[in-house]
């Protein structure tokens, strides 16, 4: 016969669990020896290790002790449900492991295999690390919300990246990203890239400059990640504005009544 903490110790719990267990109503709680003790005997042992496994299993223990009352079959159904489940959440966490070990790979962070290299693309034209992060950073609810669209948007961004001319803006850009907003070169950036957009807009259309049809509130929250990354980047925008082109994330031309210059 076994004192409670024998029990506990051949069980594998903590002599407290034995005792919430008690309380529960799930182990059977014996009379005290002649000497004021209680004392269990092996099925003690058997029950509590039954009780110790179901609950690590994440069964409530309400549960358990239905369980626990079960016959043969309907104990072995419920276990092998359990079993089920534990197996699901297993896969479920190792695809949590990958997207927590993605998190230490940069432009690896929710991002599909093709918007990375689309990204690394970028740095070795010589694009400017900066531009580079933020379109990571649109990529990202991007890829998120539309994750269908995202191979046809890349497709579309690495036809355009082979322009040279739109290499050039992007390498542009990157000369106006260490301007203040009250530079004079930002002026001249400006006049540059919008000549840029234009050259090709008016070559190709209006549609190959920005056909990513991208809803409303991304537009917004991919410009703020923008205009947050780098701010000269607005004033850059207001300029571009008064040379005939708006918008960031979606670029178009100024409508009627705008301010424009050729």
């Amino acid at each position: 016969m076994l004192t409670i903490g024998e029990l506990a110790s051949y069980a594998g719990v903590t002599v407290r669990a034995v005792r919430h267990y008690h309380a529960k109503g799930l182990l059977p709680e014996p009379e005290r020896d002649h000497s004021g003790y209680r004392r269990y005997d092996g099925r003690a042992v058997v029950e509590l290790v039954k009780i110790r496994t179901l609950a690590e299993a994440g069964v409530p223990l309400a549960r358990v002790r239905e369980l626990l009352q079960a016959g043969e079959g309907e104990f072995a159904a419920a276990v092998a449900d359990i079993d089920r489940r534990l197996r699901e959440e297993i896969r479920e966490r190792q695809r949590y492991r990958k997207r927590v070990a993605r998190l230490a790979a940069g432009d690896n962070l929710v991002l599909p295999p093709e918007v990375v290299e689309y990204l690394d693309l970028l740095r070795v034209l010589g694009v400017d690390e900066r531009i580079v992060q933020v379109e990571r950073d649109g990529w990202i609810p991007l890829a998120a919300h539309s994750s269908e669209r995202v191979p046809e948007w890349v497709a579309r961004k690495r036809e355009q990246i082979a322009d040279p001319r739109l290499v050039g803006f992007y390498l542009t850009l990157g000369q106006a990203l260490d301007s203040t907003d009250n530079d004079p070169q930002l002026v001249g950036l400006a006049d540059k890239l919008a000549a840029y957009v234009t050259e090709v807009a008016d070559e190709r259309g209006e549609g190959y400059v920005d056909d990513a049809d991208i809803e409303a509130p991304l537009v917004e929250l991919m410009d703020t990640l923008a205009f947050d990354t780098v701010p000269p980047a607005r004033r850059l925008i207001e300029l571009l504005a008064e040379r005939g082109w708006t918008g960031w994330t979606r670029l178009g031309r100024v409508g009627p009544g705008r301010n424009r210059r050729g």
